[in-house]
């Protein structure tokens, strides 16, 4: 190793001293994480009364039912959020006043509007079902923020290259879907699956208007009295789950980048070495 710039090469004080502190940070960590064990074993949340729950069907058939109503309304809320945001990011980069500002309205009030809200004002004043109204709050929040990620992804490319793209007498519509946005969409990749792994997170707000989605189904074994009411245990079955759906999110944007990466059309072209010769037309001729 090499010292650089922005970097010199510890000593062997300064290697000493680092590997002391993660010695430290590591006994930290491992007492913290003991203690947090102890606790539950004292507190006897490893009781078979409060796991017994899990083995029956009717319980499993609940958690399953719920898991799957979470991800139906996420899938909903995805897609619509998806939409909505492209809709409203080309409102805002249009040139005409009547398109551009009543998106930027809409963007900025539903931005600022807390999604928990909007999900009661659908559902109590305009009497909609759970789901529906579930879905529509999601995709209102959700949507304003991805169509700000569409637009600054978008004002990210190189202006010149939309530009040589008018040059070359393409239309707005083709620039934008030909040359902007597969450049774009490389780079608003992570914030997009940031965003929605949020989105799949505020499902669980659903359990607030009774929507049965999966952390609707964890309260209601939770708070049963015959099972001691086993809370922690219901939050180490259901936490790995949302975690494990998260990083299925981000495994997923990981493998949409490869892809994009091996893409031919996404691909550094070769070119070849400059060679001697004529480069316009009627200059001197070739050296033999």
């Amino acid at each position: 190793m090499t010292s650089t710039a922005l970097y010199d090469v510890p000593g062997p004080h300064t290697r000493r001293r680092h590997r002391l502190y993660g010695v430290i940070s590591t006994v930290a960590v491992l007492a913290l994480v003991g203690w947090i064990v102890y606790l539950l074993f004292d507190t006897g949340q490893f009781t078979a009364a409060k796991w017994t729950p899990f083995e029956y069907k009717g319980i499993q058939e609940l958690l399953l039912r719920g898991l799957g109503n979470t991800l139906k309304a996420f899938a909903c809320a995805a897609v619509l959020s998806l939409l909505l945001g492209g809709i409203l990011a080309v409102g805002r980069l249009s040139e005409h006043r009547a398109l551009r500002w009543p998106a930027t309205v809409l963007v900025e009030f539903f931005r600022a509007m807390p999604v928990l809200v909007m999900i009661f004002f659908i559902f109590v004043a305009l009497k909609v079902q759970p789901l529906p109204a579930l879905v529509a709050g999601l995709t209102l929040y959700n949507g304003s923020v991805l169509a700000e990620v569409f637009r600054a992804g978008i004002n990210s490319v190189e202006k010149g290259q939309r530009e040589a793209s008018y040059a070359l007498g393409m239309r707005k519509t083709q620039v934008m879907a030909h040359v902007l946005m597969p450049q774009a969409v490389r780079a608003m990749l992570p914030t997009i699956i940031s965003q929605l792994v949020v989105a799949l997170k505020d499902t669980s707000l659903g359990y607030l208007i009774t929507y049965e989605e999966f952390l609707h189904a964890g309260k209601l074994i939770a708070s049963n009295l015959d099972y001691d009411l086993p809370f922690i245990p219901v939050v180490m079955v259901i936490s790995p789950i949302y975690i494990g759906m998260c990083m299925l999110l981000s495994w997923f944007a990981n493998w949409m980048a490869r892809r994009q990466r091996r893409n031919p059309r996404t691909e550094a072209v070769d070119i070849a070495p400059a060679e001697p010769g004529t480069l316009l037309p009627g200059g001197p001729p070739e050296p033999r």
